[in-house]
Parts: C-alpha cells; sequence; structure tokens
C-alpha cells in the first residue's frame, strides 16, 4: 500500500471486521476483542494510515492527545516515569507531548499556555516549586481539560493524583540506619517548597525523635534535588569536624554529587561514612559499596496516573471529588549502611506496625523491606 492513502473502510475489509471496530480500536471508546484488536493494527501499520486527529477532535470535541510535564527527562527516575505513561496511552490510541520544566514556575506556566493551544485533552503534571494555586492550573481546571499529578502535589489544591508514600519509606530507612548502631545520621535534604521534599524531611525527623536522637542542627542540609547542591553540601558535611557517621540523601542527583564528594574527601563508605539514598538507580548497585536504597515504583506512577487521566477524559470515573493514590516504596538494604560495629548486622525481619497504623513491613528475598 505504499503510495497510496488507505480509508478506515479499507482496513475494515482487509482485517476482516466491522468499519465499527475499526473506529473503536482507532477511538478507544469502546472494548475490543485483542484478537480483532490485534488484525486492525496490523493493516494499519502494514498500510502506514495515519489517523487525522484534526479533523475528528472537530467532530468528537477531543483531541486525543495529553500533555506531559516532568521536572527532568535526564533525571532516570522521570524517564522511566515518562514510559508508563508512554506504554499506558498507546494501548489506548492517544498520543503524548513530553516537556520538561526544569523544576521553573515561569516555563512550567509558558508550557501551560502551548498545552493549551493544542487543545490537550488532559495533561499528566510534575509540578514546579511555586505559590499555592497556581493560577495556571486552576485555568486549566476550569476548562474542560484534565489533570493527574504525579510524584508531587501543590499545596492548597484538590487534584487526581498519584504519589509515593515518601513519609513512611524514608522513617523506615533511618530505623533501618539506626538499628546499625547509627547516632549521627545526617540529612541532605530536597527542596522544602515540594511535597515531596517535605514528607521525606519529615520521615527523617520522626524515626530520629522516636529513637530518642536530638536533630543536630549541623547534620541537616537543604539541597534542592540536583546534584550540584549533593556535592556542595556532602562535600561541607563529610570535611565538618561533627561529620555524620551516616548520611541520608532524599534523591538520586543530589546522592551522585555526594558520591563525588565522598571521592574528594578521602573518606571510605561504609568504613567512615554510612550512606543511604532515596530512589534507586540502576547505577546503584554498581557503586562500591552498592547503595541502601528507597526504590520508587517510577513506571507504576506514570502508568497509573495515565490511565486515571483518561479515564477521567472518558468519563469512567464516578464523582468529582479527587482520587489520591499512594504507592508503596521499597526499602532495599546493600553494604553501604553497616552498622558502626562493622558486624554488618541486619534489620530484623519479624514484622512491625507502621507509626500511622495503615502499613506493613514484609520481609523480601533481596533482603529488602517493602514499605
Amino acid at each position: 500500500m505504499e503510495g497510496k492513502t488507505i480509508t478506515p473502510k479499507e482496513i475494515a475489509k482487509k482485517a476482516g471486521v466491522s468499519l465499527g471496530t475499526v473506529s473503536n480500536v482507532l477511538t478507544g471508546t469502546k472494548v475490543v476483542s485483542p484478537e480483532r484488536r490485534a488484525r486492525v493494527l496490523a493493516v494499519i501499520r502494514d498500510s502506514g494510515y495515519h489517523p487525522n486527529f484534526v479533523a475528528r477532535s472537530l467532530k468528537q470535541r477531543h483531541t486525543r492527545i495529553l500533555g506531559m510535564v516532568i521536572a527532568d527527562i535526564t533525571n532516570p527516575f522521570f524517564a522511566q516515569m515518562v514510559r508508563g505513561a508512554e506504554d499506558a496511552v498507546m494501548k489506548r490510541n492517544y498520543v503524548l507531548l513530553i516537556f520538561n520544566s526544569d523544576d521553573h514556575f515561569e516555563r512550567e506556566k509558558y508550557i501551560f499556555s502551548v498545552l493549551r493551544s493544542q487543545r490537550v485533552d488532559g495533561i499528566l503534571l510534575v509540578v514546579a516549586p511555586g505559590p499555592k494555586r497556581p493560577s495556571h492550573l486552576l485555568d486549566m481546571l476550569k476548562s474542560e481539560a484534565r489533570i493527574v499529578c504525579l510524584d508531587r502535589v501543590p499545596p492548597g489544591m484538590k487534584v487526581d493524583s498519584v504519589t509515593v508514600a515518601n513519609f513512611a519509606a524514608t522513617r523506615e530507612c533511618i530505623r533501618h540506619v539506626i538499628a546499625e548502631g547509627h547516632r549521627r545520621i545526617g540529612i541532605i535534604a530536597g527542596s522544602l517548597k515540594l511535597q515531596t521534599g517535605r514528607e521525606r524531611f519529615n520521615g527523617y525527623l520522626a524515626a530520629l525523635r522516636e529513637a530518642g536522637i536530638e536533630v543536630a542542627p549541623e547534620l541537616i542540609g537543604k539541597g534542592d534535588f540536583h546534584m550540584e547542591s549533593g556535592y556542595r553540601l556532602g562535600l561541607e558535611m563529610l570535611l565538618s569536624r561533627h561529620r555524620p557517621t551516616a548520611l541520608f540523601v532524599c534523591n538520586n542527583l543530589m546522592t551522585i554529587g555526594v558520591m563525588k564528594a565522598l571521592g574528594e574527601s578521602r573518606l571510605r563508605c561504609p568504613q567512615d561514612v554510612a550512606l543511604a539514598t532515596f530512589d534507586d538507580m540502576p547505577a546503584t548497585q554498581a557503586f562500591q559499596p552498592p547503595l541502601t536504597a528507597v526504590a520508587q515504583p517510577a513506571y507504576t506512577m506514570g502508568h497509573t496516573g495515565a490511565e486515571l487521566l483518561m479515564d477521567r477524559i472518558e468519563s469512567k470515573v464516578d464523582g468529582a471529588s479527587p482520587i489520591e493514590i499512594r504507592l508503596e516504596g521499597e526499602l532495599k538494604i546493600r553494604e553501604s549502611t553497616a552498622g558502626e560495629t562493622r558486624t554488618r548486622k541486619r534489620i530484623s525481619a519479624k514484622p512491625r506496625k507502621a507509626l500511622s497504623g495503615s502499613l506493613s513491613l514484609e520481609r523480601t528475598p533481596a533482603a529488602g523491606v517493602r514499605i
């Protein structure tokens, strides 16, 4: 069929299905059996057929185009989130436009104006630090477009969201470090303007207080989730005469910065400083020693958020109340958090009740703790 235009009617004939079935596959308005769907998609693929989304949007008042705004596509965490969202939307014949805000509020506002001009049906948003109840989000919510927030929720707003239980995951990680014998535990926090930064910092504080450990101001570094702040604060803390015996870093990029600072300070991990991180990067296990990390379900977050957004657009979700989905993190215990006694004890596998009373612990075969 190269060089020739094929119509939906011809697709139906070649696939041996009705024209309505072809329409349902293209629009996703009705469920089609996997066998028929596969036949239709095979004809579409072989023929090079391209649906006219603009013409269809004028008829249906939907473009089947979604926007996705993330903080940084070079961050492996957000890259996995995009992959999850992309897989979900392709199964339902939507198009996904991806933008980086670089965590800049003004850039996010500009991206929203671009997406509105493209008449997107909805937006998956990793919100940038900014004021409460930002006007561009409110304006979008007043329109017919839908928004699902991922990873972070803007303060003072009730919107559909898919996030991670940051507080519980961080608290359990710090509990593990304490169980290894550490008392001087430092933290390099992310931006406290963001929900993720605040929840992880509060989880750190809660674990120290429940263990009767006084919070030391000199062991608190306030970063911004970017590598440079991890390097700068890590070097400052590691070279201090009040150096911690263990350090918790609140995301993967800052951890890379801390690893650089650790090398420059010529300190050994875990002999001189134990290290744990929030975010389990593919390279985490390649470090020497392998890093203890809280793994986030980034792919699931993107996939679940996209499914929720499409369900909202297609009125498959009942009620106007926001849906808030909280996913679990997983604490993966490795060699970087060996205790000060060098016995390399492991945290007890016996389940215990979480402080909130809503989460439980489960030993995994890889010596992790599911939160």
